[in-house]
């Protein structure tokens, strides 16, 4: 019996099985690496330690030539673009490379490249990056290249920067859209790696134009929805941006107001620094701004005494 490509519903929910189990790993491998290291060290590395977390798991079942574990459960395959054969060894490396290596090198290069151009920001990260560190040696990489523009020029950069980081998101949201749609990559990575996949036991015909059926329904509800956020975005730009600019006024003021005191700064618990830009959380506790939001995108909580909270509720402290 021939076999015949996957719907939607069954990458979908592939996908999500993965992600469960992935988180799993991650989840696990964070809470190991923090107890032995101590927040601080988890706190610098822990992106690093998720993506060592994803390559284990794709290394095991993908580049091994084995389905995953969301594949596995939806009972699909790999195949390469003949449809005829599981992609190759060279092409399988690259969709992890893609999937995996890429987004976490571009995030890099954009956070480096607005660090650079921003000097509150590029003043701090120069005061904990190691010199073995990638942010270390992107910032010396991006640093050669903009010293050969212009002073107009790379007051520019920022701006444009800023754009891009906004839009990866909207790009991520226009492929899912078309996925819904056409039936096919689900994932960037999958795409330009020229992977798809096949149903490995039978299904009924009717079963499946249905569902393909709704998803393209679907699929144009997400571009109209896609339309309307970016006509959004486009208006509010200029206000985004001046509040940016506000934003890093404050950053500067708060760094000078610092630089001048000369009574005792507290330390942050979490960086063991001294403290920069305090920030409250609901119970009291005070710690770095970029400390605290990056503890709670993991763990919606206080670090001292766990009282559970929303990211929301933190309070910047300006005075």
């Amino acid at each position: 019996m021939p076999l015949i490509p996957a719907n939607q519903a069954q990458l979908v929910r592939s996908s999500q099985k993965d992600e469960h189990y992935r988180s799993l790993i991650k989840n696990s491998v964070n809470e190991a690496f923090q107890s032995v290291a101590g927040s601080k060290n988890w706190l610098n590395w822990r992106r690093e330690i998720e993506l060592l977390a994803d390559l284990s798991y794709f290394s095991l079942t993908t580049f091994s030539a084995y389905q995953t574990l969301g594949e596995e459960y939806v009972h699909i395959i790999q195949v390469d673009p003949s449809k005829c054969h599981i992609p190759s060894r060279s092409r399988r490396s690259f969709f992890i490379f893609c999937h995996i290596f890429f987004p976490y090198l571009l995030d890099k290069i954009l956070v480096s490249l607005e660090s650079h151009l921003d000097d509150a920001s590029h003043e701090r990260l120069q005061t904990v990056s190691p010199w073995w560190s990638l942010e270390l040696w992107l910032r010396r990489s991006i640093q050669k290249v903009l010293g050969l523009m212009s002073e107009s020029q790379r007051r520019t950069c920022l701006p444009t920067v800023f754009i891009l980081q906004q839009n990866l998101s909207l790009l991520h949201r226009l492929h899912v859209a078309l996925f819904y749609i056409f039936g096919y990559f689900y994932y960037l990575s999958k795409r330009v790696s020229g992977i798809t996949h096949l149903h490995a036991t039978g299904l009924n015909p009717n079963s499946d134009g249905s569902i393909r059926s709704s998803y393209r329904l679907l699929g144009m509800a997400s571009l109209v929805q896609l339309l309307i956020t970016a006509c959004l975005q486009f208006s509010s730009y200029r206000l985004r941006q001046r509040s940016n600019q506000d934003w890093g006024f404050l950053r500067k003021l708060s760094t000078h107001h610092k630089s001048s005191s000369t009574s005792r700064v507290s330390r942050c618990i979490l960086c063991l620094e001294d403290r920069r830009n305090s920030t409250s959380t609901p119970c009291g506790h005070l710690f770095c701004w970029e400390c605290i939001t990056e503890w709670c995108n993991t763990k919606a909580e206080c670090p001292l005494c766990r009282e559970k909270f929303q990211p929301q509720r933190l309070v910047y402290l300006r005075n």
